[in-house]
């Protein structure tokens, strides 16, 4: 604390440092006490800006969640959630996704890209989405039939990154899946004979491939998500989004790019 302490002191080196803020690391910032003091508890401050009543806004993440605050304009106190003007509009989401969830969302968009993923549709549909899918989930079975209509038609290519973490043996089905002869198919079967209980684990599959699917579940992890399915993909405006859980009938359309055929 003692190198805060010096950077807060009214000379002009505080006034430099300010200025030149922007260019340093997170690292080499000063905040004032009530920020530094969320700091000091695990919050990350992934951007700031100006906003209404002379207050500061700043947003990060506070164990893997989108967080905003703002402080006072005397610099003592910090209001810590989502700020609505006079009509009830929330002004705080807009900064959330510019400033955290877009930021992140293009970041995990490259991974998934170089993730072990398995096809789902043609290779030259030309709306890619990645969603995280375990066997044995029944949310995710949803949303696959809820996603036929763009899968046949040809407009959506549905990339499902296998992972195992619902049943016993849901890794061993996502790994008989990721490391059949053809994935595709092997999916496709799973999916067809859900009801029954989906594919028929090979153990000698499994045995080969299972780190394959470990690999998968670090990666969910690591991109803080904990539910499946976990979908990514690009709206209109060619942002990437992410929604976890099954979407709701009335979201497909976005996600999927077009209205349903």
């Amino acid at each position: 604390m003692k190198s805060v302490n010096v950077l807060l002191k009214p000379t002009l080196l505080t006034v430099t440092l300010v200025t030149a803020s922007l260019s340093l690391p997170a690292w080499a910032q000063s905040y004032p006490p009530a920020v530094q003091q969320l700091i000091d508890r695990g919050v990350s401050i992934d951007g700031s800006f100006d906003a209404p009543g002379g207050m500061k806004g700043y947003v990060g993440n506070m164990q893997g969640r989108a967080v905003a605050f703002y402080l006072t304009e005397d610099k003592d106190h910090v209001i810590v959630g989502p700020m609505l003007n006079a009509k009830g509009e929330n002004l705080t989401e807009s900064k959330i996704q510019e400033l955290v969830l877009g930021p992140q969302n293009e970041k995990a968009w490259s991974q998934l890209k170089d993730a072990d993923w398995v096809l789902d549709g043609s290779a030259d549909a030309p709306v890619v989405v990645y969603t995280f899918t375990d066997p044995n989930c029944p949310f995710c079975h949803r949303f696959r039939q809820a996603a036929e209509p763009w899968i046949n038609a040809g407009r959506v290519q549905l990339r499902h990154i296998l992972v195992g973490i619902l049943k016993e043996d849901s890794l061993p089905k996502a790994a008989t899946i990721i490391g059949s002869e053809n994935p595709s198919a092997a999916l496709a079967e799973n999916y067809d004979r859900y009801s029954e209980g989906g594919i028929t684990v090979d153990r000698q599959i499994v045995s080969a491939h299972a780190r394959r699917v470990q690999a998968n579940n670090q990666l969910m992890s690591g991109l803080g998500l904990s539910a499946t399915p976990s979908t990514y993909y690009r709206d209109s405006a060619g942002d990437v989004k992410m929604k976890q859980g099954a979407p709701r009938p009335g979201e497909m359309e976005s996600i999927m790019g077009s209205k349903r055929p």
